[in-house]
């Protein structure tokens, strides 16, 4: 828990807004697409996460580092983010089960972070001009030369970035004697996901992004998943393809995130750019078939058109955002296939959602 050498650093948006502040993690300079996460806790899942791949993030909570990090607190196998952004560093931590400090943490995955600036009038110009590029530098502070690298970034939109963060090698989780088995097509998926699916009597099959559909059917699934992951799913003319082919089999299926942008575009269904995503793990959502609310966790930049949906007679909504009136879920009518834009697998939390993986496990026939 040593104090660590802090240097001038700068976090320059791309309509050329500046804050300053100091280095934290690795000295250096990092580009993405910025956007913020309202959690209050969750840090380090939520860097691992791969749908986060290609983003600079905003944590909004006042300190981040003060439990430290721990080996098991992970979704993948490293640092997903791009680049961090905080109000307090906080390198001393609390917990008995810490491992490493945060700044130990972020060295060992050469992560760029900026600590000490305003993170709150950070978020409010994001929620009012939208996502845009950004680049943190602790290596300089000249604002033209860091224009001038920010320019060579690319636009998340038309970005395809799942093949990237997916699997190169298929492999398998769970029991391999387990009464159901499910094939997982990985677009960047999170370890708790297969965790939850596995924890519920299931052998799965994870493959690779750009997997044929055809390559999977030796494995004789009951029931296919199409996970989250990071990028513009309209430029996934593949992964739609796929999953044509997993609905035109009947097979069970159940899409998260990316995975229900997916499943909308095998439909007809186009998909969008949002505003600023939904980031966080307190989104209110309204299961219409149960009138019930959820409190979720999502981390989401793009969404699905409502109208588009409601225009198709074999389209069902069956959740709705109550803070912005999105899609957060639809079914198919002549299909056993359903798809949430939230995260029921929510680790640490909340877990309201997690029924819906014993909805796709009883959906599944042996």
């Amino acid at each position: 828990m040593e104090n660590f050498e802090k240097v001038p650093a700068v976090l320059l948006l791309a309509d050329g807004t500046a804050f300053y502040g100091f280095s934290a993690g690795k000295i250096g300079t990092t580009t993405g697409e910025i956007c913020f996460n309202t959690g209050m806790t969750g840090y380090q899942e939520i860097f691992t996460d791969p749908s986060y791949f290609g983003q600079i993030l905003v944590m909004t909570n006042a300190h981040i580092g003060n439990y430290g990090t721990y080996s098991e607190d992970v979704e993948s196998e490293n640092i997903k983010i791009s680049g961090l952004a905080v109000k307090n560093f906080t390198n001393q931590f609390s917990r008995r089960m810490t491992t490493t400090t945060i700044q130990d943490y972020l060295l060992d995955e050469h992560l760029v972070a900026i600590s000490d600036v305003d993170t709150r009038a950070i978020v409010r110009h994001i929620r009012s001009k939208g996502a845009m590029n950004c680049i943190i530098s602790s290596e300089t502070t000249d604002i033209e030369v860091l224009k001038t690298k920010l320019a060579e970034t690319p636009d998340m939109n038309g970005l395809e970035l799942a093949s990237i963060v997916s699997t190169k090698t298929p492999y398998f989780i769970g029991n391999s004697t387990a009464e159901k088995k499910v094939l997982v097509y990985d677009f960047g998926v999170k370890k708790s996901i297969l965790q939850n699916i596995a924890d519920r009597g299931c052998y799965l099959k994870i493959v690779p992004a750009n997997t044929p559909f055809e390559e999977t059917t030796s494995f004789d699934a009951n029931g296919y998943f199409i996970s989250n992951g990071p990028g513009d799913p309209a430029s996934m003319g593949y992964a739609v393809d796929t999953v044509k082919k997993i609905l035109a089999a009947d097979k069970p299926l159940f899409g998260i995130c990316l995975g229900q942008q997916l499943l909308a575009l095998a439909n007809g269904v186009s998909t969008y750019k949002m505003h600023h995503g939904h980031r966080g793990c307190n989104h209110p959502v309204k299961n219409l078939e149960t009138g019930l609310c959820e409190i979720t966790t999502q981390n989401h930049g793009f969404s699905v058109r409502e109208d588009e949906l409601r225009a198709n007679n074999n389209l069902e909504i069956t959740h709705m955002n109550l803070n912005d009136q999105t899609v957060e879920g639809f079914r198919l009518k002549n299909k056993p296939a359903f798809s949430v834009q939230y995260h029921p697998e929510a680790t640490p939390g909340p877990h309201d959602a997690r029924y819906l993986f014993d909805q796709f496990v009883k959906s599944m026939h042996v």
